[in-house]
């Protein structure tokens, strides 16, 4: 019996130790899915480790070798190509993720950037070896958002679980939570009475006819800088002028997502060391209210970045306590800032309460008229203000060009007739008007076709924020005028810099290469348009796997891509659609479209709505 006893506590204790030990290795396995260097965070090593689990080819493929890289390109890999049959799925703490301007990324890698010159809320990409080749889950919750027109005023509060800037600004009047929704009264810092009064107050300032800040279609595109939730461009829609919101990612995280998420045109990016991505001359109007910015820094070199974006004769809208406080340090930052624009040639249009109107010169003859050695000087004879991918900014003047000074203005008609008037700078590139009118009359006829194929699966309301991945001339967007949609158009780095001709039909854009991650949140956009990106892509040598999978991080569940591209490519795209958990709406082939080439095929894609089940757990 004694034996027995003992034998019986031997078995307890194996059956404990068993116990704490199957305990220790579940411990460590939730432990290494929670740490910063989980196994999906970085996509290449997780690729790596799966193997041929992930990827659809034989036993011991290398998928960091010669077979993986043989299917990206298009139409020459054989019938062993690795195709995936699943993409793995990112944490769920990476819902909000954007790769260039993710600060954990900073930190791990100890970047030595200047804080004082907003190095940190720039653009810095992760090398291949570190980026997320996983599907970025949305959050728990998450529901179609709320179409346009309504959601200008309200969103889901499940789609951007965050609601500190709602008790921060509570006293502006920005946001505000109320149950399953967040809504937007249309406030801001200097505007307590609502964004629309304070356009009109502005309108009015500058004698505009009826209080309409587009005074008779001459301001269309607007740059508003640190625009918090963009409820300034927002209410600037309703009077055709379209604003390039614009914010970093700063400690209101997630204001430029919730302007997306409104349906409202807005970008990721900061006032630091390099040139915003748009070309000179793209703006009527610019704005800041109460953003923030030393505008004193580095010889005024971030009012010299606002003044080369300007037309000529365009305005700075300026509400800050420097503009009207009466105590000592605001009294001496707004003498300071009065010299600066004054030697800038500026002059002040208005000034009322809280707001001060700059409006810069037509001609170059105030530039001339300088005393020499004046500061700031006039750029280079050759410097390229249009040159805006990775420059840093430069503390001079821009000079108009000759056309320019003698014609005193842009040559631009008013709007809508700029949206298909040919625009002066169109020589620039040796276009003549007849292509410019052949391009906008073929995209036109493309673009009822691809709502042709849409068919049935939208309404009127269904798209709100589209992107044309390869704009050229904005033709694309241009056929668009009669959809209640906005169209960001990226055109590419190393090709033509059209992005001016599009600034000039009254559109907005940027400049983008897509090796890399795009600045914006996931889930921002309805609808995406490919037109040959993916033949880029393979010419410049990058990965059309990391493209897809950023193209899903852009769209919106429920979402359409438009591929428009070789028949090679689209069979490619095909093979990754269950992997995506995207499925093909429609094709049509070159027969319908005698303007393209007779490999090129279109292909419609819907991304379906799907959940992991964290997330499910979390929304029961």
């Amino acid at each position: 019996m004694t034996r027995g006893r003992a034998d019986g506590g031997r078995k307890k204790r194996l059956v404990t130790s068993l116990l704490i030990f199957v305990i220790f290795v579940c411990f460590l396995y939730v432990y290494s899915r929670n740490r910063g260097s989980s196994p999906l965070e970085y996509g290449s090593k997780s690729l790596r480790k799966l193997g041929s689990s992930y990827w659809g080819g034989d036993e011991g493929t290398d998928i960091g070798g010669k077979q993986y890289e043989s299917s990206t390109k298009f139409g020459k890999g054989g019938e062993n190509d690795a195709i995936p049959k699943s993409i793995p799925v990112c944490d769920d703490h990476h819902s909000d993720l954007i790769p260039c301007l993710d600060r954990h990324f900073i930190y791990q890698t100890k970047l030595k950037l200047d804080l004082s010159l907003m190095e940190h809320y720039e653009r810095h990409c992760p090398p291949p070896e570190r980026r997320y080749n996983c599907l970025i889950p949305p959050p728990a919750g998450y529901k179609v958002p709320i179409k346009w027109p309504k959601s200008r005023d309200e969103v889901w509060k499940a789609n951007i679980p965050h609601t500190h800037l709602a008790t921060e600004k509570s006293d502006q009047n920005w946001m505000v939570v109320k149950g399953e929704k967040i809504a937007f009264p249309g406030g801001g810092t200097h505007f307590h009475y609502g964004a629309d009064k304070y356009i009109a107050s502005i309108a009015n300032m500058l004698n505009f006819p009826n209080n309409n800040l587009n005074n008779g279609g001459r301001i269309r595109t607007v740059l508003d800088v640190g625009c918090g939730v963009a409820s300034f461009g927002a209410y600037l829609l309703s009077s055709d002028i379209i604003a390039m919101s614009l914010a970093p990612n700063d400690v209101h995280q997630n204001q430029i997502q919730f302007a997306l998420e409104r349906g409202i045109p807005a970008y990721l990016g900061v006032l630091g060391t390099k040139r915003l991505p748009y070309p000179s001359r793209s703006f009527e109007l610019a704005h800041c209210s109460r953003c923030r910015i030393d505008w004193l820094q580095r010889n005024g070199i971030l009012l010299l970045e606002l003044d080369r974006l300007l037309r000529p004769g365009g305005h700075f809208a300026y509400s800050s306590p420097e503009a009207y406080a009466q105590d000592e340090k605001d009294l001496r930052i707004w003498r300071e800032m009065s010299a600066l624009v004054e030697r800038m040639c500026w002059k002040i249009a208005a000034k009322r309460d809280q707001t001060v109107i700059w409006v810069k010169p037509l001609t170059n003859d105030c530039y001339m008229k300088r005393d020499p050695g004046t500061q700031p000087p006039l750029c280079r004879s050759d410097d390229d203000p249009d040159a805006v991918w990775g420059p840093p900014m430069e503390a001079c003047i821009t000079p108009y060009s000759d056309q320019n000074h003698l014609t005193r203005g842009s040559g631009l008609a008013p709007w809508p007739a700029r949206l298909t008037a040919p625009p002066p700078r169109l020589a620039d590139f040796g276009y003549t008007r007849d292509m410019f009118e052949r391009d906008t009359e073929v995209w036109q006829q493309r673009v009822d076709n691809y709502w042709n194929i849409l068919g049935a699966k939208i309404k009127p309301d269904t798209l709100r924020n589209l992107m044309d991945m390869k704009a050229s001339m904005g033709s694309f967007a241009a056929a668009l005028k009669d959809k209640n949609v906005w169209v960001m158009n990226v055109v590419a780095e190393d090709g033509p810099n059209t992005l001016k001709i599009i600034y000039d039909r009254g559109l907005i854009g940027t400049i983008h290469n897509w090796c890399e991650a795009f600045s914006t949140y996931p889930r921002t956009y309805d609808l995406l348009h490919a037109w040959t990106v993916f033949s880029d892509i393979e010419r410049n040598g990058c990965s059309a796997e990391d493209l897809l999978i950023e193209m899903d991080r852009i769209l919106r569940p429920m979402g359409f891509v438009i591929i428009h591209d070789k028949r090679a490519v689209v069979e490619f795209i095909k093979k990754h659609l269950t992997a995506l958990h995207w499925e093909a709406v429609g094709t049509a082939d070159s027969e319908e479209d005698p303007h393209q080439d007779e490999d090129n095929v279109v292909l419609i894609i819907q991304k379906k709505m799907w959940r992991t089940s964290q997330s499910l757990r979390e929304s029961e």
